[in-house]
């Protein structure tokens, strides 16, 4: 002979006093840097020397001298050698 018996239990009582509406830590901080890279953004957008800047890399001569870190006059090893131990004293 098997004895069953089926409980129907009510779904578990969360505390009211754990949750808050609140915001927590976590999101207030993560909402302060969206709203911190957005007036960041907003700051670029209306800089005159960011939008010159842009300018001139956005030059094609400009960008490949930067992509291939060349310019236009040439310096030799113990010249370079010598103003990188003058700047790094």
């Amino acid at each position: 002979m098997q004895i069953r018996t089926i409980v129907n239990l009510p779904p578990p009582v969360r505390d009211a006093s754990t949750v808050s509406s609140a915001p927590s830590a976590e999101s207030r901080r993560i909402s302060d840097d969206v709203a911190q890279a957005r007036h960041t953004a907003l700051s670029a957008l209306t800089n005159d020397r960011f939008r010159a800047m842009l300018e001139q890399i956005s030059d094609p001569a400009a960008s490949g001298a930067l992509m291939t870190m060349r310019g236009d006059n040439v310096v030799d090893f113990k010249s370079a050698q010598s103003s990188y131990a003058d700047n790094s004293e």
